[in-house]
This record gives C-alpha cells, structure tokens and sequence, in this order.
C-alpha cells in the first residue's frame, strides 16, 4: 500500500515539473506552442497538454 501511495506522489509531482521542461524546450527551439501547425510551420517537437511545438520554415535561397 505505501508503494502504491509513493507513486502516485511521486506521478503527482512530476508531472508539471515534465510539462515545463517540455514549454522551455520548444521556447529554446524558438518555435510556439499550438494545436496544430500552421502550413509554413514544421513540428519540432512537442509541449504540454498534447499541443505542438512548431517553428517557422525558412525558404531555401538558391544563387
């Protein structure tokens, strides 16, 4: 029982403490959390509440 008990603390706790990590992430990436990316945007990775991480695609310049 006091297994059980000290892993739902444990879930309990670590749980924003991952969606933080995961928000910073995707704010070092330079990129914006939403439901969906946009058409000029790719997935770069992802954050919290199951949204997406997306970052704006840069066109390629030929010379």
């Amino acid at each position: 029982m006091r297994t059980l008990l000290f892993l739902f603390v444990l879930l309990f706790f670590l749980g924003p403490a991952m969606n933080k990590f995961l928000d910073e992430k995707c704010i070092r990436l330079d990129g914006r959390c939403s439901a969906d990316c946009k058409k000029n945007e790719e997935l770069v990775g992802l954050c919290h509440k199951a949204q997406k991480c997306c970052l704006l695609l840069e066109p390629c310049w030929q010379k």
